[in-house]
C-alpha cells in the first residue's frame, strides 16, 4: 500500500480549475479497485491518496495522469507501508501490503 501526499505548489484558484477533472480522475481509479481512500488536507494545502499497488513504479504511472500533475499544481510525495495492524471492520487493508 501506498500514501500519496499532495502538496499544492499553485494558487487555489489554479487548482479549482482542475477539480472537476481530478474529481474524474479519482473516480476511474476508485472503480478499478486502485484507491482505498483519499482526501483534503486541512487547512486545504493540497490531499492525501490511499492506493494499492504493486510497486512505485505502478504508483508513478497513475499519478501522472491525474490533472493536478499535469497542470503542474501539486508537489507528490509517495510512500510505501505495510498494514499489520487495523481497527475491527478494516481487516481487509492488511490483505493491501
Amino acid at each position: 500500500m501506498f500514501i500519496v501526499s499532495l502538496t499544492y505548489k499553485a494558487p487555489l484558484s489554479e487548482v479549482d480549475l482542475c477539480i472537476e477533472a481530478h474529481i474524474s480522475y479519482l473516480e476511474k481509479f476508485y472503480d478499478s479497485g486502485t484507491f482505498i481512500a483519499s482526501g483534503r488536507k486541512i487547512p486545504r494545502t493540497g490531499g492525501v491518496i490511499l492506493i494499492n499497488a504493486d510497486n512505485r513504479a505502478q504508483v508513478e504511472q497513475v499519478i501522472q495522469q491525474d490533472p493536478f500533475y499535469i497542470a503542474d499544481v501539486a508537489d507528490y510525495e509517495i510512500t510505501q507501508f505495510v498494514p499489520t495492524m487495523t481497527m475491527s471492520g478494516l481487516e481487509k487493508l492488511k490483505e493491501f501490503s
